[in-house]
């Protein structure tokens, strides 16, 4: 069995907390199997009877009545009547359709139109099961409805969000084993996607190449009604190849022109990579003024959710290992409960022919947690005195107290350079460092 312990312990923490556990992520990152498998066995483990624990799965055929709202707060409420404590798991809550309020059609279960105002969903469901006194609710959910980051708005702020990524480097080495350095390799060939790590490496491939074209980008099109995915294909093509590149909607639609020779306005652009991040495909990591301490501009970097899903996007042919690592330790960073920044300062400089210049210096990130601020570069390699130079410049230019570290993709431990910065290979940082 794959650990996911991080998430698991939310769910604990949150268990009886009277709010339904919404679990959301991206597609096939493992959140039924987090429910049904890892939880379920857990609360077994605490004494809770088998019978006490109602796994309904509205995917199955066998629960299709339950697909209409009012069935399924019946049968949930019935099964749980005179139980001291029930958990419930709807699995694939969106199967669950609109109806419109019976007591408008004289009782009847009439199927709801778009439009339509005075509806029962599978919100309002939640909700209402979720007050009765002796039902622990929890939800998850595989299409574009239960993908959107705005799913707790939907529930008014009245739900406790377990928001699930592919497996972090921690966790597929926990798995894997063997060699860390064998490992990182491996994770940012492949990425962690659950059931992409249990497949062999040709399998692999075609595995996440296909949840591109035949899960993400269905999902996209059908919940934001856009009309064709060319587009959307190419853009995502271009977030791969640029991934950790500082990018704005007018960078990306110069790019789009010169690939395409066409051009796409800079609204459109702006709307597909927010469906991006509203699937959990991408995260953005905005700019920080490191000595103004305040977010500045709209260049931001973005990076996939998985690096496994990045490379497929480009068929494996863009093994950039500096991206891959970038990408790896933003990620890691964030599954840690870090806030993550791309750092960035001006300094007056002086050009060639002595005139006052102003330049912009780049730390690739500002990461904060609680008391803990590190300044964290990233490279595949500084044995080069000029590849070294340029990732230590900006930390001397910074006069400051935050710890500076340099990341490389060698089984470095941690050590401190003359000028007292802390130099770490990529997998001691990731598994023990942070």
């Amino acid at each position: 069995m794959i650990k996911r312990d991080k998430y698991l312990n939310q769910l604990v923490s949150a268990r009886n907390n009277g709010f339904p556990k919404v679990i959301t992520g991206i597609r096939r990152c493992g959140k039924s199997y987090l429910l049904k498998e890892i939880y379920k066995e857990y609360l077994l483990g605490e004494g809770i009877p088998k019978d006490d624990i109602l796994i309904l799965e509205l995917d199955d055929d066998r629960n299709a009545k339950y697909r209409d709202p009012i069935n399924l707060g019946d049968y949930v409420r019935s099964y749980c009547s005179g139980k001291k404590m029930c958990y419930v798991f709807l699995d694939e809550i969106q199967k669950v359709y609109k109806l419109i309020n019976p007591n408008l059609t004289k009782g009847d279960h009439v199927l709801a139109r778009e439009g339509d105002e005075e509806v029962i969903t599978f919100v309002d469901v939640v909700l209402g099961l979720s007050r009765e006194k002796n039902i622990d609710l929890y939800v998850t959910g595989s299409n574009s409805r239960m993908l959107s980051t705005d799913i707790i708005t939907e529930f008014r702020d009245k739900a406790t969000n377990i928001a699930l990524a592919p497996l972090s480097f921690e966790e597929y080495y926990l798995y894997a084993g063997g060699s860390a350095t064998e490992a990182i390799y491996e994770y940012m060939q492949y990425g962690g996607m659950p059931l992409a790590v249990l497949k062999g490496d040709a399998e692999r491939k075609e595995y996440l190449k296909g949840l591109f074209e035949t899960t993400y980008f269905r999902d996209i099109i059908e919940h934001n009604r856009l009309k064709k995915s060319e587009s959307l294909d190419e853009l995502c093509n271009i977030i791969s190849t640029s991934t950790g590149e500082l990018l704005n909607a007018e960078k990306i639609s110069n790019t789009y022109r010169t690939v395409k020779k066409e051009k796409i306005d800079h609204q459109t652009v702006e709307k597909y990579v927010n469906c991006f991040k509203d699937a959990f495909i991408i995260r953005e990591a905005k700019r920080y003024d490191l000595k103004g301490r305040s977010e500045i501009g709209a260049l931001r970097k973005y990076y996939f959710a998985d690096t496994g899903l990045r490379n497929a996007r480009l068929n494996f042919a863009f093994p950039d290992e500096g991206q891959m690592l970038e990408n790896i330790v933003y990620n890691e960073l964030i599954y840690r409960g870090y806030t993550v920044n791309v750092g960035s300062f001006d300094t007056i400089e002086k050009d060639k022919e002595g005139r006052s210049i102003r330049k912009t210096n780049e730390v690739d990130f500002f990461a904060k947690k609680g008391f803990r601020n590190y300044y964290i570069q990233v490279s595949s390699d500084i044995s080069d005195p000029k590849t070294r130079t340029r990732e230590v410049r900006p930390y001397m230019l910074l006069n400051d107290e935050v710890t500076k570290i340099i990341v490389i993709n060698r089984p470095v431990k941690e050590n401190r350079d003359e000028n007292g910065f802390t130099i770490i290979g990529v997998t001691d940082f990731l598994l023990n460092y942070i």
